[in-house]
């Protein structure tokens, strides 16, 4: 204790620390507790030396505020002034900062902020953005010792220092804020507020490291002595946002910031959930589990509340109408309403005489003048519509009144400003379905109306046909002297039905019966004390709710004169309803807590406000939890003018049970109004709890007064069975009462689920014969029975079984420095459902002038507030511009509207932050993996654990007899010898130019010619032995063929290289020399242009062209013939070399010897049944895999033709490829998936015209894909689907599958026509459905087309002769059964020899080319292909009779990513991602430090990119199960795509992290 008297400690700081002493002797409080909280206290009046971590050029004042001015909140909380100050209007923005410095307390990580491009940064002002390092003498700057060298002490602040330094504000961000926090007001409030990111100062107050985090003991590290300790972390705005003059971002890698990300992620999370998944093959939903410590509801069974008795007055009229008839005719020149002009001026006042006389003119001209006498149009208990301005409450209560006496059911909507204004649509329906055929309007809203040319006003969308009747005098007939309407006491019958907006945007109509509208007229007089001629201020909607049954209806019971405030005048004049109260000394005033928050904004400049004369302010939307803080902020300033506390009467209404409760006004001003502490965490779990303890988590709601007169209030849970709730219980309030809305017209089921609810008690009895009316509201009935609502059923989200009420969340979300960013009001929040719970929308419009970094700290402030206060994370924060919201007509945001453009992505929010790792706990166990079948479950036979073993194979090359001559030849170059010499002129090849026209074509004599000289060249000039590797970099064409051959004919190993592109050599040049460095070329071949290519000074910018092996020109050939042509000693030497760059950006090179050579080219012979008189036609690059084959090979050894059409030209004449095989009557076609796409894309608008220049394909019956890929199937069939018309038949389509190890497993040709009987013909393609779920497993479950989680797959083609195929479990290798997912292996006769390269990886070697079963056939050697695949025996059967084996191919081993121990392929969350929204034409996905990065092409305006990512996060989570870590944006084309058409997924990686994709917009998910 002794402390505490030596240190001169201020007077709040003893009193609290006595409290605390009390609180620790009566054991409220543990010792631990006690010593946190008053280490807190004290902390910063602890005298510190200087240079123990402060710095001396701080001045002394501004470290430690002794000074009282400093307040301290729980000073704040403790001063008493005439009020309880704890109602003050911000205590919830106290409560608010109070949460904020908690989490800053604990140090909480940076927030990475998003990087935008500079095009989609709303200010562009250059002064927004200053460098971090040269941000105006900030106290980071000063705060680094002069010399640059930090002392070790620097570290070694002690803990209650760094605390209370945070708590007093005095670690501040910038000079300007903390010389607020000496101005004495709330600064510490405003301090603790500071943004997460700034916690990132330097090193002398380090915030504690929060991994590994406990309460009692907190080291800080001391920076090792070494200058770079002392570098702050990148704060998060700055540097993504300065950029130099070219527009190149500065700093902020992108790697820096995942790290940032990832960093944030380790924080330790709120305890999950139970989780919801049994991660079985279902992965099933469980059943939420209730915590077992959550609160729970104690209390006895509330009792149903009494209203007082409805007093029947004898003067009360019988009906609506005989009062208006008896003011109309005993005072008719008493005023009724007055209107005002946007000046504030008096524009009209209507007496009671006219609006009788009036009305009944309406009543009779709608009766008598509409349709003809024998056919009225409108018969009485007919409905219609009232379409009146918000400014004009005389017409419309003209109008109103007009109905009434004529017996018809008036429909008040909104005036339909456009044809597609927010739910205008809906309304529409609802007049439809209420039959409502004239529509009743002003002249000057007539004039409004859109009007087509003709004049007429067009039909709105979703709306009836309607007349439109003008309901100025002028316009009508005067009624006859004998015509009188006619009046009866009030019954049964509707008297008016009142629309309202449900949470998901459907309009639905209450009808009110002409009995409830009495009733309920007498209720709010008796409740309200209204007398007659009593002047009322009324600023609300007159068309429903409040509004009208204040103004328009109650006013008449009463003869009352009402002033009527036009929503127009407000906007120019918040402060015109007081002046009104002020200028007619009004009595009653109805008004929303918008409208009193306005006055108070307003309200500086006015000098003579008196409201004495109010005895009576209706706050319409006083149930709302937040009115509080406007109504007692306004009468904290208006008290002074001649406010009366208990004037402020709030009430609780909803559009079924009209009003529910109202406050009355009192004389006795000592009866304080009714207040409610309650625990945000009680009222999540739906129970009551005072809270005194902890003061940041708390909801302060005011009384609504008590039930109506004559009415019967009970509260029921809200779901389920309406059983009476417990009294601590928050439940559905219900009201019994004939003074409600008795149905929702037209919808019966709906009318009884809430107008005919009959409450039981817990023994399951009625408490009354007569139904109760749902309110919607919810809330409970406290002592004296005062209600108290706490929100409504429509802004309930039930968020992993809490209970949040979307208002709440508007209130903190506000109370964040409220008008800074955002406009007050401007907020909506809805929660939308992924992943089978809500997550929590919050959409903000942000001030036109707040920047980037403003706009972002508020976002994370907001989310950390919403967080201390609710415990609920935020699951998407977006702010949008401002005022592009969509508005209901009074100027509220229109919900629904909102919340479906997020949902469409059609939003175009400026600003978005996205936090799924902290929301989502719900996500399916990760695995564990399932020991595999060990040798002991083999059984005898091909049988693994009872199932047959998946293999499969080609038909048997050694059994087939054909009459092959070119079997005899055990080489291509002597192949190629024999045609020329048998068949000289017979054409092997033909090129097409991009006009479709021939090029040049060799014949068998001239290709070997041609390769002669070649040979002779290479023996010449490049001085090659035989065995020497040569690159041929040519484009696809024939000079590459006779270059092939000539390397054969010289005895050299060709390797086929793709040219670098002229427009792009920085990019493709490197790439080619990686290739002819690690084959280890002694020469080049190639044209003389490319030879200038690559000699060019592009060339040597972009690599060290001096390396270059020799460079032979092959357009200029020696004249002679070689003296002899090289024959290989031995088939198994090597043929070629074939090099690719897999899509994970491994360049591999494998070898291929003269035996696979020719066992492949047989293989594809017989499979495609290749003869000398077929023609093929090939769009396919000529540099690796299949592809080369079928370009290079296939014509020479099998002798057909082929026509060669570089891909290439493609580009420039789209229907190149088709033209050419409809013009050459080609059957049999092979094309890249690229060629396909740019055949859908390209062609898609224009098959007539094809189709007119004579396009057929219908001879065509193999189009082959060639692929290294799992088949596209969407690609293929709208591609079929695209050229049917054209004669495709759908079946001719198929797709080949080949690896590195195997170039070719299955090229599937089908057979059409007359050929399909004749033996050879394969099987249909067959497509199956496995569950993606289960495949993530590595399992394969068959389901039904169009189940959920389905994934089509497409057979990869018919097994070439002489393949045979196993599928093996990866790990194990041990074999699997039919249908399971391992990795296909495959042992052929055309299997490469091996991998080629300089570092001679043996085991890699050894193991993808010479691998063996670990059981079972452990004979055999088989080449491991990297892919995953099943097998699946079909019901069909091949030509030997034979059951058909399907191989389906799933995807690359190395492309699959393993996130949470299970196994996903890009490709299958690229589809999902781009069927998320029509402007994402392309995706790729990669990982990074596990994290899923999702890159999307956007085809769009930028302002779309931000719309995209709350949708790539949501359908990620829904379908995979995935939370996205960061989304990037980025223009058309970012997305690497090789000569196959597959995606380079690791290129791009690397780019992103290397910041070189100019994205439009990166996202950083928390």
């Amino acid at each position: 204790m002794a402390d505490r008297d030596t240190l001169p400690l201020p007077l709040e700081v003893r009193d609290r620390l006595a409290e605390l002493e009390l609180e620790l002797s009566e054991g409220d409080i543990t010792q631990k507790g006690y010593e946190k909280k008053r280490s807190k206290l004290i902390g910063a009046f602890l005298p510190k030396a200087p240079g123990k971590g402060m710095d001396p050029s701080v001045p002394h004042e501004r470290r430690t505020p002794v000074t009282p001015g400093s307040s301290s909140r729980y000073h704040r909380r403790r001063s008493s002034g005439s009020r309880d100050e704890r109602y003050r209007s911000d205590v919830h923005t106290e409560a608010v900062q109070a949460a904020l410095a908690k989490q800053k307390e604990r140090g909480k990580m940076a927030v990475p902020m998003p990087s935008k491009r500079r095009s989609l940064v709303v200010q562009s002002s250059m002064d927004a953005y200053t460098p971090p390092d040269t941000s105006s003498g900030s106290e980071e700057e000063g705060s680094m010792q002069g010399e640059g060298t930090p002392t070790s002490s620097q570290g070694s602040i002690n803990m209650e220092n760094w605390i209370s330094r945070a708590i007093h504000g005095s670690t501040t961000s910038s000079t300007t804020s903390s010389s607020s926090t000496q101005s004495g007001g709330s600064g510490a409030a405003s301090r603790l507020a500071d943004v997460m990111g700034q916690t990132h100062l330097e090193n002398h107050s380090t915030p504690p490291d929060v991994t590994g985090y406990t309460t009692d003991s907190i080291q800080v590290e001391r920076p090792q002595g070494s200058t770079t300790a002392s570098r702050a972390t990148p704060k998060y705005g700055n540097a993504e946002l300065m950029e130099t003059g070219d527009g190149v971002p500065v700093g902020g890698r992108v790697s820096a910031k995942i790290q940032q990300l990832v960093n944030t992620l380790k924080r330790p999370k709120r305890p999950p959930l139970r989780e919801f998944f049994v991660d079985d093959f279902e992965e099933l939903l469980e059943v939420q589990q209730p915590d077992p410590n959550q609160p729970k509801a104690e209390g006895a069974q509330m009792l149903a509340m009494r209203g007082e008795q409805l007093g029947v007055v004898t003067n009360w009229p019988l009906s609506l109408e005989a009062a208006l008839q008896r003011w109309g005719t005993i005072s008719p020149k008493a005023p009724c309403l007055t209107t005002m002009d946007t000046n504030g001026k008096p524009l009209y006042i209507l007496t009671y005489g006219k609006l009788w006389v009036r009305s009944m003119k309406v009543a009779y001209n709608i009766l008598h003048k509409l349709g003809s006498k024998q056919e009225p149009m409108v018969r009485p208990g007919d409905r219609v519509a009232l379409v009146f301005p918000n400014n004009d409450p005389a017409a419309f209560m003209v109008a109103f009144y007009g109905c009434l006496l004529a017996e018809l059911v008036p429909v008040p909507i909104e005036v339909p400003l456009t044809r597609k204004d927010a739910g205008s649509q809906q309304i529409g329906f609802l007049l439809g379905s209420c039959g409502v055929t004239v529509a009743l309007t002003s002249d000057a809203c007539h004039k409004g109306l859109p009007k087509s040319t003709t004049g007429e006003i067009p039909q709105f969308k979703g709306w009836p046909k309607l007349l439109w009747f003008v309901t100025e005098s002028k316009h009508l007939s005067k009624p006859p002297r004998d015509w009188f309407p006619h009046i009866k006491d009030a019954n049964n019958d509707t008297a008016y039905i009142e629309y309202k907006t449900c949470k998901d945007g459907s309009v639905l109509g209450v009808t009110v019966t002409r009995i409830a509208l009495l009733t309920h007229c007498q209720a709010l007089t008796q409740s309200c004390g209204y007398t007659e001629a009593e002047t009322i201020v009324n600023v609300l909607d007159f068309k429903k709710d409040v509004g009208l049954w204040h103004g328009i209806l109650t006013s008449v019971m009463n003869m009352m004169h009402v002033i009527s405030i036009p929503y127009s005048l407000m906007k120019v004049n918040p402060l015109s309803w007081i002046q009104k109260v002020c200028q007619y000394k009004a009595k009653v005033a109805c008004v929303k807590s918008r409208d009193m928050h306005w006055a108070l904004v307003a309200h500086k400049d006015q000098r003579d406000v008196n409201l004495s004369s109010l005895r009576m302010l209706v706050v319409a939307d006083g149930s709302n939890p937040w009115s509080i803080s406007s109504c007692d902020a306004f009468l904290n300033v208006f008290q002074s003018k001649g406010l009366k506390p208990e004037v402020i009467c709030p009430c609780a209404s909803s559009p079924e049970a009209l009003t529910v409760a109202i406050r009355r006004p009192t004389d006795d001003s000592n009866q304080p109004p009714g207040r409610g502490v309650l625990s945000m965490q009680g009222l999540s779990h739906g129970v009551i709890r005072v809270d005194s303890e902890e003061k940041l988590s708390v909801l302060t709601l005011q009384d609504v007064g008590t039930a109506m007169p004559g009415a019967l209030m009970c509260v029921v849970k809200p779901d389920g069975v309406p059983q009476l709730c417990k009294t601590d219980e928050i439940g559905e309030l219900c009201v019994c009462s004939v003074a409600t809305g008795t149905s929702y017209y037209g919808l019966s089921g709906m009318t009884k689920n809430t107008f005919e609810v009959f409450p039981v008690n817990s023994v399951g009895a009625l408490i009354s014969e007569y139904p109760f009316t749902r309110t919607g509201l919810l809330g409970f009935v406290g002592p004296g029975g005062l209600c108290f609502i706490a929100g409504k059923m429509d802004g309930l989200m039930v968020v992993g079984g809490r209970r949040h009420n979307a208002d709440d969340i508007v209130a903190t979300a506000l109370a964040v420095e409220p008008m800074k960013f955002v406009y007050r009001g401007r907020i909506a929040v809805f929660s939308i459902t992924v992943l089978h719970d809500e997550r929590i929308v919050v959409v903000a419009e942000q001030r036109p002038d707040s920047t980037e970094e403003d706009s972002f700290q508020w976002m994370s402030r907001v989310l950390q507030a919403i967080d201390g206060i609710h415990q609920v994370g935020v699951y998407c924060l977006a702010l949008v511009p401002s005022n592009t919201l969509p508005k209901t007509p009074l100027g509220g945001i229109h919900l629904s509207e909102t919340k479906q453009l997020f949902l469409e992505g059609s939003l175009h929010p400026c600003n978005v932050l996205m936090c799924p790792h902290t929301c989502v706990t719900n996500l399916p166990k990760p695995r564990q993996k399932q020991p595999e079948i060990g040798p002991a479950s083999v059984m005898v036979g091909n049988l693994v654990s009872g199932k047959r073993i998946a293999q499969a194979s080609g038909r048997d090359l050694g059994q087939m007899e054909d009459n092959d001559q070119a079997r005899k030849f055990l080489f291509l170059s002597e192949v190629l010898q024999w045609r020329a010499q048998t068949t000289p002129d017979h054409v092997l090849y033909t090129l097409l130019n991009s006009r479709g026209t021939i090029a040049s074509s060799l014949s068998c004599v001239q290709l070997h010619k041609r390769a002669e000289k070649i040979a002779t060249m290479l023996a010449e000039r490049g001085h090659l032995q035989d065995g020497d590797h040569v690159a041929l970099v040519y484009p696809p064409g024939i000079d590459l063929i006779a270059a092939f051959y000539g390397c054969l004919y010289a005895g050299c190993v060709p390797i086929t290289v793709r040219p670098p592109h002229p427009q792009n050599i920085a990019t493709t040049l490197p790439t080619v020399k990686m290739i002819v460095e690690v084959s280890r070329s002694a020469c080049m071949m190639t044209t003389a242009v490319i030879c200038k290519l690559l000699r060019s000074k592009e060339a040597s910018a972009a690599v060290d062209v001096r390396t270059w092996p020799p460079v032979l020109d092959t357009d200029d050939l020696p004249k002679k013939k070689p003296p002899l042509l090289y024959k290989p000693s031995n088939p198994d030497t090597l043929a070629y070399m074939d090099f690719s760059v897999s899509t994970t950006g491994m360049l591999a090179g494998v070898k291929m010897s003269h035996t696979a050579t020719s066992a492949f080219c047989r293989s594809i012979k017989l499979q495609c049944e290749l003869y000398p008189s077929r023609e093929v036609a090939i769009c396919l690059d000529p540099y690796c895999g299949l592809g080369f084959v079928i370009w290079c090979l296939c014509s020479v050894y099998s002798g057909h033709q082929s026509i060669l059409i570089p891909p290439s030209e493609l580009e420039v004449n789209p229907a190149l490829w088709l033209l050419a095989v409809s013009q050459y009557k080609v059957r049999d076609t092979f094309c890249s998936y690229s060629v396909m796409e740019l055949c859908t894309k390209g062609l898609g608008l224009q098959t007539e015209s094809l189709k007119s220049r004579g396009l057929d394909l219908s001879r065509v019956r193999t189009c082959v894909v060639v692929a290294e890929e799992r088949p596209r199937i969407a690609l293929t069939q709208s591609f079929s689907k695209l050229f049917k018309d054209l004669g495709l038949h759908p079946r001719a389509v198929s797709t080949s599958f080949g690896c590195r190890v195997n170039l070719a497993v299955c090229l599937q040709p089908h057979r059409l026509g007359k050929l399909a009987d004749q033996g050879t013909s394969g099987p249909d393609p067959t497509t199956v459905y496995v569950d993606m779920r289960a495949l993530r497993h590595d399992r394969v479950r068959l389901v039904e087309r169009g189940s959920p989680h389905s994934l089509p797959l497409m057979e990869s083609g018919k097994i070439l002769p002489g393949v045979r195929i196993i599928i093996a479990n990866p790990e194990t290798k041990g074999p699997l059964g039919d249908s399971h997912l391992g990795e296909i292996w495959v042992c052929s006769g055309h299997n490469a020899s091996g991998y080629f390269t300089v570092y001679g990886d043996e085991a890699l070697q050894s193991d993808h080319f010479n691998s063996r079963l670990s059981f079972g056939d452990t004979q055999t050697i088989w080449a491991r292909t990297g892919y995953l695949g099943f097998l699946r025996r079909t019901e069909l059967t091949d030509a030997s009779g034979e059951r058909h084996d399907a191989l389906y191919v799933v995807g690359a081993l190395d492309e699959a990513m393993e996130l949470r121990g299970m196994r996903y392929h890009p490709i299958d969350i690229e589809t999902s991602v781009i069927r998320t929204h029509k402007s994402i034409t392309e995706c790729a996905v990669f990982t990074w430090t596990n994290l899923l990065v999702v890159v999307v092409e956007l085809d769009g305006s930028e302002q779309e990119a931000l719309d995209l990512v709350p949708l790539v996060t949501n359908v990620v989570l829904e379908e995979h199960y995935l939370i996205v870590g960061v989304v990037v944006v980025v223009d058309i084309g970012v997305i690497p795509i090789n000569s196959r058409g597959e995606k380079q997924r690791m290129h791009l990686r690397d780019g992103f992290l290397a910041d070189q994709l100019d994205p439009i917009y990166v996202a950083y998910n928390m």
